[in-house]
């Protein structure tokens, strides 16, 4: 069965990294990338599952690894060689339990949680993290009986979602598709997760300022979940949602979700400065900061130098910039984090949530799933090929939003001349 899979070297990493130069996504038919035919991997012990890929989206991170751009801070958590895709909506090959606990039939529709967590490794007493239900900080990523991964997608032993012979999954990862719930739709749960995670664990006040930078797929999802988790009363309401989007479908699709504006990059401070009452002066490096006032919370979804110092100057003394898009080594000044005692705070995957009472704690894709299909944030699935045309789908999603695109997804289902 066709696979998709990303080998260690250097030679070819190298050659991705100055291929991409060129643009996101370009260097993938220099780099480690290679479609093979291989069987599904094995299922490492008991609880866990094969599952049949259907949609698999590309997610920054893939972007970050093929174009060679990835952090090295990564580099013992992950196993090679490994098939990339943790964005997974696929069916079960056979019957499995369900991380509710409830059991899922062959053939049922499933959603991956991709964190390879205390449980997914057979490890007891799992990790204070896991036991607290923030799977996402799990401290065991190298260890059990699995090898390193801190997800689905880059572990060698569990196969990934760019797979047509499928992959394997622990039943903590597994959650049911609800029937109502297109496959567009839920092949967006997992990134939807990381948008619900960001908004709630961002200390968002009744009435604040609130600005999201950027607007691909994170971006767009965090204004989608900071709409529809307000409406239902779950997080506070902001009294202000301000978008930076470069394109005008990023614009129409943010407005769709329910910012209250959403305008170019560059005039994203500007308007931050007009809703929050701010004064302004010109620094010395020639950028506009803010004087006084500002954002009360700043969701950077880019996670590049220029976003972070673009948050740090528009978020008000005392506010919190929250780093939801994932960052490299970056060079950044932080002398106004220190003088206006910001907090730079980072927001990585999911786990559980705050629920109704003190001690009640809600998985957050079962949020993630409402978001959805509240938002039906499957409309931003703007294009799918098949596994054989992977250069062509990667240099798609490099290229997104200048071709008018979101989220690209490989359909597994397709043939060759799909």
């Amino acid at each position: 069965m066709s696979t998709l899979l990303f080998e260690r070297s250097l030679p070819r990493f190298a050659a991705a990294r100055v291929v991409s130069t060129l643009g996101s996504g370009r260097g993938v038919g220099v780099g480690p990338l290679r479609l093979v035919e291989r069987d599904a991997p094995a299922v490492p012990a008991e609880g866990w599952a094969h599952v049949e890929p259907t949609l698999s989206g590309i997610c920054g991170s893939d972007l970050a690894t093929l174009d060679g751009r990835s952090s090295r801070y990564f580099e013992d958590i992950v196993s090679f060689p490994f098939v990339p895709g943790h964005e997974v909506v696929g069916t079960l090959a056979e019957d499995a339990v369900g991380a509710d606990g409830s059991g899922l039939a062959a053939g049922s529709r499933v959603v991956l949680q991709p964190v390879l967590g205390c449980a997914a490794r057979g490890i007891e007493p799992p990790c204070p993290a896991c036991q607290a239900g923030n799977v996402g900080n799990c401290g065991n990523l190298a260890f059990g009986h699995i090898r390193p991964g801190l997800q689905t997608g880059f572990c060698a032993d569990t196969g990934g979602g760019w797979s047509t012979s499928g992959l394997v999954a622990h039943s903590s990862q597994l959650y049911a598709v609800p029937d109502h719930l297109g496959d567009s739709d839920a092949v967006t749960v997992e990134p939807v997760a990381c948008a619900v995670h960001a908004v709630l664990g961002a200390p968002i006040a009744a009435g604040d300022v609130v600005a999201v930078v950027g607007a691909g797929t994170l971006g767009l999802l965090v204004t989608a979940a900071l709409g529809h988790l307000a409406s239902i009363g779950r997080c506070p309401a902001p009294s202000v949602v301000l978008v930076g989007a470069r394109y005008a479908h990023q614009q129409r699709l943010a407005r769709a979700f329910g910012c209250t504006e959403a305008l170019p990059d560059d005039q994203l401070a500007r308007a931050v400065r007009r809703h929050s009452r701010s004064l302004s002066y010109g620094g010395a490096s020639g950028t506009t900061a803010t004087l006084s006032g500002g954002a009360d919370v700043v969701i950077d979804c880019v996670g590049s130098p220029e976003s972070i110092a673009q948050s740090l100057a528009m978020v008000r003394p005392r506010g919190t910039v929250s780093l939801v898009g994932m960052p490299g080594k970056v060079t950044v000044d932080l002398a106004p984090l220190w003088h206006r005692e910001v907090r730079l705070a980072g927001a990585y995957a999911y786990g559980t949530e705050p629920g109704a009472g003190p001690d009640d704690r809600v998985p957050t894709f079962a949020l993630a799933f409402e978001v959805a299909a509240a938002q039906r944030t499957g409309q931003l699935v703007s294009a799918t090929y098949p596994l054989t045309r992977f250069e062509d789908a990667v240099a798609h999603a490099g290229a997104a939003g200048r071709r008018g695109a979101v989220k690209i997804a490989f359909d597994v289902r397709k043939g060759p001349a799909s």
